[in-house]
């Protein structure tokens, strides 16, 4: 098994794990909570609206957040991540981003090769203009044209609306720990 296929097979299950423990042990102070609760929020949100945009393996996604940048999930899942680590204490900000590197990292490796096998061209063009996690400020727009509108079936369709019931149910029972 290559490094990987070995993240990818641990990616969800440690993630879990991890969150588990964390709502066990955590005890977040009212500052702490409000502010990794509205990074967490941010990244809710941009998770939502790049669920709008992309048709897995249909086309390649290059509007809305994707603009921005090639992995707006996993940059929103991030945000998710460092959101409520620095509710808890923003040491474990360290944590999410060793996870990122050693977890997400080679998943977003082995994605970009799978989406340029899948379209080429359209990804050469694409990857040379919008960086792989980090957003860019400006949206990059190949095609002033097109349409690259939120759908809300997608939305739905992509199951998206349950990372919003559990950063709601999170933060409840991180007011519930607070201390």
């Amino acid at each position: 098994m290559t490094y990987s296929e070995a993240a990818k097979t641990l990616r969800l299950p440690l993630g879990f794990a991890l969150g588990i423990l964390y709502l066990l042990f955590v005890h977040p102070t009212p500052i702490s909570l409000a502010t990794g609760g509205a990074i967490a929020l941010v990244g809710v949100a941009v998770r939502a609206w790049a669920s709008g945009h992309i048709s897995k393996n249909e086309r390649l996604a290059v509007t809305g957040p994707y603009a921005h940048t090639r992995n707006p999930l996993y940059f929103g899942s991030f945000l998710i991540g460092a959101g409520f680590a620095v509710a808890a204490h923003w040491a474990l900000l360290l944590v999410v981003i060793a996870f990122w590197a050693f977890v997400y990292a080679p998943t977003m490796q082995r994605e970009r090769v799978n989406i340029s096998g899948r379209f080429p061209e359209a990804y050469s063009r694409y990857s040379e203009n919008v960086p792989a996690f980090i957003p860019r400020v400006t949206p990059w727009r190949e095609d002033a044209s097109e349409d690259g509108g939120f759908s809300l079936a997608l939305y739905l369709q992509h199951g998206e609306w349950k990372a919003l019931l559990t950063y709601l149910l999170a933060m409840a029972w991180l007011a519930l720990r607070m201390s």
